[in-house]
């Protein structure tokens, strides 16, 4: 017998249908991302437990490789499980987690928590991705996927705004907002369970160019993940994407500290100016997922916004030292994430479509693959960069971020994909 909230699509679900089922999941990975929110509370908890930056940095580089191994297996097992069948437990385990953490004393019982919270986490992110691909036929692909990268933005957002009106109200105690995270997830939970659906597992393994209504009611048989593997494109998009994610990870982490270690400004300002890039990627995501959409080409967009990229990293390189105007840093720092955001999106589509055309169905898998090589990436991140940075300081960190942008620019040439719209088939004229 299935769980009550598993319900399971044997027609493919068109318009406003198909549209508020794909809304669910996007929330689902704000959810996700909401639940193991902590830079909030960060500097009131490492006080509180005598934690060193130092120490928190090991607890964050030990629980996110946890995490990654989360992400590869939580694929694997909703292309053949489902997916709502483990997303839900995922999401409603983790926020409860949250109530679990507010009761840490020591730094210890933070270290356990956090692996527990983000080897859940892992397996939800990798599923909501999933879900999103079921719910946009490749026509409006880029733009769906947009949609879903909003989910870490408006996490951190919604975390701050929370905290911001409500620590003062229970006397800066860091643990008033894991149990407020806790209340809010559960009741966002509960509604995810009560409207989730997803596609039966023959509906997944169709490959969708276009929005239309498809019954299929055979069983199918599981895919073979080892498929995925024999595939050097697929390898190409893995690997080369993990090196264009440390300089995203690399912002994402030390945005703040890079404008203020290397520049010299205030800590207020830095963060203003990290708002203001988050926003442009934001807004440039969904602007070029929908225009990638309309044009079905993804390759070009990555290109240009690769190169881009990494033709304003290295200005902003360049310019590091004292003395440089805050504006000057703001629009090259701002026009950085707008590039980013660029190639993202159209490369998304374009991972997930290579994959789709692999083998329809182990989409999930694909990306769990994706994830766990990411979060890995990240761990090494945490590690290394510290002692670089210390030895040769910001350039140094910020060049080899660069030859990750570079990476993942030779790696575009495994990619499968048109560079040029496709012509219109010559009517025929009848003789």
């Amino acid at each position: 017998m299935k769980p009550f909230y598993v319900r399971e699509l044997s027609v493919y679900p068109v318009g406003r249908r198909r549209i508020f089922l794909l809304a669910i999941a996007v929330l689902a990975s704000l959810v996700v991302n909401f639940e193991t929110t902590i830079a909030t509370i960060l500097p009131l908890l490492m006080d509180d437990l005598g934690m060193s930056l130092t120490v928190y940095g090991q607890i964050a580089a030990l629980s996110v490789l946890v995490g990654g191994l989360s992400a590869g297996f939580g694929g694997i097992l909703s292309d053949r499980w489902g997916r709502v069948k483990i997303l839900v437990p995922t999401l409603t385990v983790t926020a409860a987690c949250n109530f679990l953490l507010a009761t840490v004393d020591t730094v210890a019982g933070l270290f356990w928590i956090r692996c527990l919270m983000l080897f859940i986490e892992g397996a939800g992110i990798t599923i909501t991705a999933s879900l999103v691909r079921d719910f946009s036929p490749r026509m409006g692909r880029a733009q769906a996927f947009a949609f879903w990268t909003w989910g870490p933005v408006g996490a951190s957002f919604l975390a701050a705004l929370i905290a911001g009106f409500t620590l003062p109200l229970f006397g800066n105690a860091w643990q008033s907002q894991a149990i407020i995270m806790g209340v809010v997830s559960l009741a966002m939970c509960a509604i995810i369970a009560w409207k989730i659906a997803e596609p039966s597992a023959a509906l997944r393994a169709q490959v969708m160019e276009d929005e239309q209504a498809v019954r299929v009611g055979e069983i199918i048989a599981h895919g073979k993940v080892r498929e995925l593997f024999r595939h050097p494109h697929l390898w190409a998009h893995v690997l080369g994407n993990t090196g264009w994610q440390v300089l995203y990870w690399t912002f994402a982490i030390f945005g703040q500290t890079i404008l203020s270690g290397a520049f010299g400004m205030d800590p207020a300002v830095a963060n203003r100016v990290v708002a203001l890039s988050i926003v442009l990627n934001a807004l440039a995501v969904v602007v070029v997922g929908r225009a990638s959409d309309r044009l079905r080409l993804r390759k070009p967009f990555i290109a240009v916004g690769t190169v881009l990229t990494t033709g304003a990293m290295a200005y902003f390189i360049a310019l590091i030292g004292p003395g440089v105007p805050t504006a000057h840093v703001t629009v090259v720092y701002a026009l950085i994430l707008l590039f980013m955001g660029i190639a993202y999106v159209p490369w998304m589509a374009n991972f997930s479509e290579n994959a789709e055309d692999v083998e329809s169905r182990l989409q999930g898998s694909a990306l769990g693959i994706w994830g766990m090589v990411v979060r890995v990436m990240i761990v090494v991140l945490l590690v290394v960069s510290p002692i670089v940075v210390e030895a040769g300081g910001w350039q140094t960190w910020l060049t080899v971020a660069l030859a990750g942008q570079v990476v993942f620019l030779i790696s575009m040439a495994a990619f499968k994909g048109r560079w040029r719209p496709e012509r219109a088939a010559a009517p025929r004229i009848p003789a």
